[in-house]
């Protein structure tokens, strides 16, 4: 039997308090897997032998108490998992936390358990009803009682971590589980003395598998591979240099034994139809602990508000599946549901997150919702300078595509120039400060940077549930993607769309791809052009050379345009016509010196639209419009479609993408390509004036062109 006498570390720091070890088990009389809770119970119902899972407990109760002292709680029939005694609390000292089980189906143990730790005279604290926390499954001292590692994501949730904190004394590190078969800590990690510690990295996000490695070593971490994990290999007890567990492969054990452990394996395969094994059915009462150490939980919190039609929108579960997704935990302060039809409702919502950077990340994609802080909380935005020219102060806020107000000085102040993937610049005049969105690459020394999120709201309509899909929202249906089946009822859409705009003198701008050219669609964008729907063109060297092939002659790479054949050395084409418009000088010298006389770019310059051809790495010639410098492009590009009332993208992916970051919200997109993948990406951006239309893109340009004609017949 091993020896327990007072333990001390380097520091003179008492680890086991002069104690025995003791842990709480409870004899399997009554196991069974009746339900199904987590993954592993799925398949199992009524599957497991009670026979054999007692045998099991037994074998594991017998090499425990060769080490430590056992104590029992009375088995309770109807709750079969009062076995799994990890779950009743967590113990320090004479102190315990009780747990809140997340499921009804164990929720009936607590007044079992509680009555235990009462009868043995613990001192205890209980959490609020609706926090779930689930005892030592979830919380794992250091071997060398320097903090406590607690999970969250399945069974316990994160704001439980600061009143383990406060009442234990102890500094809480927050672990996000992220694999469901892993749903306790204890089923994937495993602290070992000397500071070694036995895990699986991917039962966890990044940020947990980042602050364990700065918390452990590289050479004390001890990492096991899945076929380890699901055999339950991290739910281990260790006690001085033995580690005993359900089977493992030669090579973990190998891995252990170099270290100085010594490996003594039991089979708890019973116990693992329920998720469990030989952490999950202990207890230990007598943990280590230093005093004092550094009692805290590195836990951010805000409020935000939430205003709208939140239920019918979808907007309150948006924002509430972020928080979670984003590695938070959200407690609803307050709710109030609109009560008439045209009510909106709002809603007061406590975020919580394990640190400050994780924390900015859910409240910048929450602000791109429309949350903002509550008039009790609002403060002024925090700045910061620019020390090294184009790059921004750490934890700088990153732009949406949505109006943007950021308050400065007690007021807000609309932000200028408003695009998505942008940081925001507050020139720091005391009576008129200016709000600007700036690319990093524009950044200057000395210029003040919006960071972090707090003072900063944008502008979301509220549309009343009454004005959805009337006249007024006719041309687009909110934002989606469109199937074949009905691309002619979106076509029409568009098709009044544009008429309304051109009849108000607005603005349309068209991103453009060769591909354009490729199906036959380059006579109708240039009728477009022609008959005055168009008021810019964007695109790359591509569409430019394709059209102008075409015009001089009759192909597209190479394709006869009429017989829908190759031409012979028509892969030529393509730079015969490259080397007429250089000789010429520029598309205008060729249209004016009536070489080119029809296509796209011809009735550009006929009709006076403004163009840029970005180009490429990619590009033959090019063309000596097309422009090459890359920063040059994006800025004539953002010159060309401000103010535009609608930009209608045909099959060009990376020049559409590009519009699409620097567009803000309030200009109507059509996305038009048949790779439903670009649709999507576009549509994505959330913006509700969006539509995507999967399709051929010269069979979407035949069909708008005759719905605008029929238009013009009426």
């Amino acid at each position: 039997m091993l020896g327990f006498a007072q333990r001390y570390d380097a520091r003179d720091v008492l680890v086991d308090m002069n104690l025995p070890i003791h842990f709480l088990m409870c004899a399997p009389d009554y196991f069974d897997v009746d339900y199904a809770i987590n993954p592993w119970m799925i398949g199992n119902i009524h599957h497991s032998s009670r026979d054999l899972a007692i045998q099991q407990w037994q074998c594991l109760h017998q090499l425990l108490s060769k080490s430590a002292n056992i104590e029992m709680m009375v088995p309770q029939p109807d709750w079969p998992d009062m076995v799994f005694t990890a779950n009743a609390g967590l113990v320090v000292d004479k102190t315990v936390v009780l747990s809140r089980f997340l499921h009804p189906e164990r929720q009936g143990e607590e007044f079992f358990y509680r009555q235990w730790f009462i009868d043995q005279g613990y001192t205890l604290h209980d959490l609020p009803k609706d926090l779930p926390f689930e005892g030592a499954g979830d919380a794992l001292l250091d071997r060398e009682g320097r903090w406590l590692w607690a999970g969250y994501g399945f069974r316990s949730e994160l704001d439980a971590h600061p009143y383990l904190a406060d009442w234990l004394d102890v500094e809480v590190l927050s672990l996000r589980l992220m694999d469901e078969r892993f749903y306790h800590l204890d089923t994937c990690f495993c602290p070992l003395i000397n500071g070694y510690l036995l895990y699986y990295p991917p039962a966890f996000d990044a940020y947990s598998n980042r602050l364990i490695s700065q918390r452990i070593p590289e050479s004390k971490r001890i990492v096991v591979s899945e076929p380890d994990a699901v055999n339950f290999a991290c739910n281990a007890i260790n006690i001085e240099n033995i580690v005993i567990l359900n089977p493992i492969s030669s090579d973990l054990k190998a891995k252990l034994c170099t270290v100085g452990f010594e490996v003594v394996e039991t089979p708890l395969t019973e116990f693992i139809k329920a998720g469990g094994a030989a952490k999950c059915l202990t207890l230990r009462l007598t943990e280590p602990i230093q005093v004092k150490l550094n009692p805290q939980a590195a836990i951010e919190s805000q409020t935000i508000l939430l205003e709208g039609h939140l239920l019918d929108s979808g907007l309150l579960n948006r924002v509430l599946d972020l928080i979670v997704a984003g590695g938070g935990s959200f407690q609803v302060l307050e709710f109030d549901l609109g009560e008439q039809r045209q009510s909106i409702s709002t809603a007061q919502v406590k975020v919580s997150a394990p640190s400050r950077e994780i924390m900015n990340k859910i409240m910048s994609q929450a602000i791109a919702l429309g949350a903002i802080q509550p008039p009790q909380e609002i403060c002024d935005v925090t700045l910061e300078a620019v020390i090294q020219e184009g790059v921004a102060p750490k934890n700088f806020y990153v732009t949406t595509i949505y109006p943007t107000e950021v308050r400065v000085n007690g007021e807000w102040v609309r932000v200028q120039g408003q695009r998505m993937d942008a940081v925001i610049i507050v020139s720091a005049t005391e009576n008129n400060p200016v709000a600007t969105c700036s690319l990093l690459r524009d950044l200057k020394v000395g210029d003040h940077v919006v960071v972090d999120t707090a003072g900063i709201r944008t502008i979301r309509k509220s549309t009343l549930r009454e004005q959805r899909g009337t006249a007024d929202e006719f041309s687009f249906m909110g934002a989606g993607v469109s199937s074949e089946r009905r691309v002619e009822l979106v076509v029409e859409q568009i098709a009044w769309e544009l008429r309304q705009i051109r009849d108000r003198s607005g603005k349309v701008a068209v991103v453009a791809g060769p591909v354009v050219i490729h199906t036959g669609g380059g006579e109708h964008l240039s009728w477009l052009i022609r008959q005055g729907y168009v008021q810019a063109l964007l695109g790359g060297n591509a569409i430019a050379v394709h059209d102008i092939e075409q015009a001089l002659l009759g192909t597209s790479l190479g394709i006869d345009m009429q017989q829908g054949v190759s031409v012979h050395g028509g892969h030529r084409h393509h730079m015969k016509a490259i080397n007429v418009i250089r000789g010429c000088g520029s598309i205008a010298n060729a249209v004016e010196q009536g070489v080119l006389t029809t296509g796209v770019m011809y009735e550009c310059i006929q009709r006076k639209v403004p163009f840029c051809l970005a180009g490429s790495i990619r590009d033959d010639g090019p063309l000596p419009d097309t422009q090459m410098d890359l920063i040059e492009a994006q800025q004539e590009y953002k010159q060309l479609i401000d103010h535009a009332d609608l930009i209608l993208m045909l099959s060009s992916m990376l020049h559409s993408i590009g519009v699409g970051n620097m567009t803000p919200a309030g200009v109507k997109l059509v996305c038009v390509d048949i790779n439903p993948a670009v649709v999507t990406k576009l549509s994505d951006r959330g913006s509700i004036e969006s539509v995507g239309v999967v399709t051929d893109v010269g069979l979407f340009l035949s069909l708008l062109i005759q719905q605008l004609r029929a238009l013009d017949q009426r």
